[in-house]
């Protein structure tokens, strides 16, 4: 009955999804679609932007106000959409190379402006539509089609870069802790200003095979097992948090949003 309720937010007529089997996107797309629903939100007043990647052909599934945009520039044409309606709840939904690679400057400035628009990461750390080349969070040490010995740098936090960049939510979340991304998720839908969900997901088709994770449950039990607590990670050290998943939310914080901002410039110019 549950999967019933959400049906009305998706156009079945457009699947089967290209997804693969036991991808982590669906988890995320009905997490996203079980905090709409809870919220309350109106289908024509919600816009969902992406741009190019295995995650970003979410927009094609969803029954709302939805753009397929270029490589990398989903932030920009959300910015676009969401200065035109600002009645709209704006998302952005896309891959950690297509926001943080391509996108990146996008990602940086969208959380320098505070935008009030909601940012979805599908953090698989790998490219996964293109043949599994390593990604601007692919760790340290872990095999891509282009890393076949090892990644050698350091990834982006996807946290660490929202923080730093002045975002005023940000939350991370696996796709394992189903019931505290529903949560992030409702609380950035109704953030003023930047909200950033940093979700880290599987892709066991290519990270997961290039890294002895090849079935959807071992990824899982992988996420499972190295989730850590933002609250538990404060009191443990570096060394006891070396290739840990740090989940919590990290800021929530209320800050004048680039669109009351901008609407004071308006209505100077106006007056």
């Amino acid at each position: 009955m549950k999967t019933q309720r959400l049906l009305k937010y998706l156009r079945i007529d457009r699947w089967p999804t290209v997804w693969c089997p036991g991808c982590g996107n669906g988890i995320i797309l009905r997490a996203f679609l079980e905090a709409v629903d809870q919220l309350g939100l109106k289908k024509d007043r919600v816009a969902v932007v992406s741009g190019i990647g295995c995650s970003s052909r979410a927009t094609g599934y969803l029954d709302f106000n939805t753009l397929h945009t270029l490589h990398g520039r989903a932030i920009a044409f959300a910015t676009g959409v969401k200065l035109a309606r600002p009645e709209f709840t704006v998302v952005v939904m896309g891959g950690d190379g297509d926001l943080l690679s391509i996108g990146g400057n996008h990602f940086i400035h969208a959380c320098r402006r505070n935008l009030d628009i909601t940012v979805i990461v599908y953090n698989n750390r790998i490219y996964g539509m293109t043949g599994g080349q390593y990604s601007p969070t692919t760790p340290e040490g872990y095999v891509a089609s282009t890393a076949p010995y090892g990644h050698v740098e350091k990834p982006i936090d996807v946290v660490e870069l929202a923080l730093s960049s002045g975002a005023t939510y940000v939350a991370r979340a696996t796709v394992y802790h189903y019931a505290l991304l529903v949560r992030y998720l409702k609380n950035a839908l109704q953030h003023k200003g930047i909200s950033v969900v940093d979700v880290v997901t599987n892709c066991h088709t290519y990270y997961g095979r290039y890294n002895g994770m090849p079935e959807p449950y071992q990824m899982l039990e992988y996420f499972k097992e190295k989730a850590v607590l933002l609250e538990k990670a404060k009191k443990m050290s570096e060394d006891e948090l070396e290739g840990k998943i740090v989940i919590g939310e990290f800021r929530n914080v209320e800050k004048e949003s680039y669109m009351e901002m901008y609407e004071k410039i308006v209505e100077r110019v106006r007056g």
